[in-house]
């Protein structure tokens, strides 16, 4: 007999060999029905994989992350299965599971283009073969043997990667008449998908090198129930309507140009101003914490980044250097700002009666990223950050960690992200060179940010491979108005840096000491920042933020001057107010106006001239009445002060 433990605590006995779906049985028929994967002492595996020794099992339903990871993986592989059907000389490179649905990259052959009028036809086949309930079966086999399965196949991409593995067993899972090289896990069998939505095609290069051939991505999603996907395609059109792309286009708030260059937003008068009042709000706060402000240059010496590190890890992923043409000396585009706020420090002596020393910048970077990649605000190439680094002592490191919780958390409150999950990053522990630094001080610094997370009860959860190159990392995750989750905050705990850089204080003992280094941005960046923004308030920004926070539509062009009086009132009362004096119908001007979001729309014509007043309308509640001018700049500058909690 062999012993499971339950998270609730709880420990069954079992015969050695039971499946995590026989545990799931033996616990409750229903919970049978909704379980779609499992994990094992850690690691999620297939349901029908024996458990042989004492274990803790936890069983993982479709409201759990794992188990639509599981969910969305198996349906790749019945994607795949379908398109080997419809395409018998089709060739296979990868079919991940992403954040919501799957991919699969593939070269469906010799003239052959597979495009978005094709996905019904393989929406049927997947549908046709997921009724077959097919058993997926996972064999282990030696790499030989893999070798050759995929090269008689002329799977080439497969033999690629199978290549790559160390010697040993390899796992392949199959069903019906497909089998794809996989380490799992995977469902029981085909016929938990109930519902299947193909959702486009793309292009990507193999391995995402674009001197490697251009492969077909199909991306979709599936679910256990019709009525999830219903829901799902609802809400994706909801998320189409909140398109930060489109909302920042009828806003005014940013554009890009191809002249330009892609990737590299241009801030439009109105974006500039949210930018703005966001970066004044932060100003305030990290003022009240001690930050000092500090800028520096949006390029560097190349052996700047080499010492950082960054270079190594960054290299190909930052633009090419620039190369002066008579000293030979290479410049980056900044990719960090971290290295430039070390060399400040390094500027003086440094004592630890001035530790904690807070520097804070918005400072601008660049990253090459591959143009099928980027997307509007949230993957661009040139971006801000909103960024900081704390220079303190070992024993301040915990103190000064809490204190940047309590600064996203107040940051979080007032743009009304009430949830948000938290995420330790730590190391790969099987992957360590990806890594720089000593075990000792990874150790010290994982250590902290566990240790403040269980002091101030913060139920994180833990990822192994998230950490940055340098230290570990706690990640938020913010919960948006449609239920997507988007990492925006970020705080960093560096023991590496200091040392690379070679960073001291003179301790209270007369000796040199190295401090640490915590690195901190709230927003993230600016840029995508300001896209989940958009997206998740739908273009409706609190008062305080918002760019125009009122307009003044004359009825006709008779009546402007006195929109004009009515302008320069409210200004001086700090409101910010435009005129819409075109000369259109005032039924177009309103639609106009509320197409930009703007909050209120003040109304003049010769009954508010003849009582000094303004009539009011109120973004998505219409006709609130009749105004004095004073009155409403009071009433707006009460709602401003409503909302601020700084």
């Amino acid at each position: 007999m062999i012993k499971i433990t339950f998270p609730d605590g709880s420990v069954r006995e079992y015969e050695k060999g039971v499946t995590a779906m026989q545990i799931a049985e033996s616990i409750s028929p229903r919970l049978a029905q909704d379980v779609l994967a499992a994990s094992v002492n850690g690691e999620t595996r297939d349901l029908t994989q024996p458990v042989e020794d004492d274990a803790t099992v936890r069983l993982y339903k479709w409201d759990d992350p794992e188990g639509k990871h599981t969910f969305w993986h198996s349906s790749a592989h019945l994607m795949a299965e379908a398109l080997q059907a419809i395409y018998p000389n089709i060739r296979f490179g990868i079919g991940p599971a992403i954040e919501n649905g799957f991919y699969y990259d593939v070269d469906p052959g010799k003239d052959i283009t597979i495009k978005d009028s094709d996905l019904p036809v393989i929406e049927k086949k997947m549908q046709e073969l997921a009724s077959q309930k097919n058993p997926i079966r996972r064999t282990s086999i030696a790499k030989k043997d893999a070798l050759d399965m995929f090269g008689k196949r002329n799977e080439t991409y497969k033999t690629e990667l199978i290549d790559e593995l160390t010697d040993g067993t390899i796992t392949t899972y199959t069903q019906g008449d497909f089998t794809d090289l996989c380490r799992g896990p995977h469902l029981p069998d085909t016929s938990y998908i109930k519902a299947v939505k193909l959702m486009s095609v793309a292009g990507a290069y193999w391995r995402g090198d674009i001197n490697r051939p251009q492969l077909t991505r199909i991306y979709g999603i599936t679910f256990p129930k019709k009525k999830l996907l219903d829901d799902y395609l609802i809400l994706l059109e909801e998320a189409k309507k909140r398109d930060h792309r489109k909302i920042g286009k009828e806003m005014e708030l940013f554009t890009f140009s191809q002249n330009v260059g892609q990737g590299l937003p241009l801030w439009l008068p109105k974006g500039t101003q949210l930018r703005l009042k966001l970066e004044e709000f932060l100003k305030k706060i990290q003022q009240q914490y001690g930050y000092q402000q500090v800028i520096t240059p949006h390029i560097g010496n190349k052996l700047l980044y080499v010492t950082s590190g960054h270079y190594a890890k960054y290299g190909k992923d930052s633009f090419r250097p620039i190369t002066t043409p008579e000293e030979g000396e290479e410049f980056l585009l900044k990719p960090m700002n971290c290295p430039h706020h070390c060399e400040i420090y390094k500027a003086f002596p440094r004592s630890y009666k001035e530790l904690p020393l807070r520097l804070a910048e918005f400072g601008t970077v660049y990253r090459y990223e591959q143009s099928g990649e980027l997307h509007g605000l949230t993957r661009v190439r040139g971006f801000t950050q909103d960024d900081a680094h704390i220079f303190c002592t070992p024993e301040q490191v915990k103190g000064e960690f809490i204190k940047v919780m309590d600064i996203i958390n107040t940051i979080f409150k007032a743009l009304n992200f009430t949830e948000f999950l938290t995420q330790i990053s730590l190391r790969d522990p099987e992957n360590k060179e990806k890594y720089i630094g000593s075990e000792e001080n990874w150790q010290a610094a994982e250590q902290a940010i566990i240790e403040v997370c269980n002091e101030k009860g913060v139920e994180a959860k833990i990822e192994l491979g998230e950490a940055a190159f340098y230290g570990p990392k706690l990640d938020f995750m913010v919960k948006d108005a449609l239920g997507r989750h988007w990492q925006l905050g970020t705080i960093q705990v560096d023991y590496n840096l200091p040392e690379r850089f070679e960073l001291e204080y003179t301790g209270a003992d007369n000796q040199k000491h190295r401090p640490v280094m915590i690195h901190r941005a709230p927003f993230g960046s600016m840029e995508r920042f300001v896209a989940v923004l958009i997206e998740h308030t739908a273009g409706k920004f609190p008062l305080w933020l918002t760019p125009d926070q009122a307009v003044l539509i004359p009825v006709s062009e008779k009546f402007n001057d006195y929109a004009y009086e009515v302008a320069k009132e409210l200004k001086q009362q700090d409101i910010r107010v435009i005129i819409d004096d075109r000369n259109e119908k005032i039924g177009r001007k309103i639609r106009d106006n509320e197409l930009k979001k703007i909050p209120y729309l003040l109304i003049v014509g010769e009954k508010e001239v003849e009582t000094n007043e303004i009539s009011v309308r109120k973004q998505g509640e219409g006709d609130a009445g009749s105004m004095k001018i004073t009155a409403f700049a009071d009433h707006l500058k009460k709602e401003i002060e409503n909302q601020s909690i700084v």
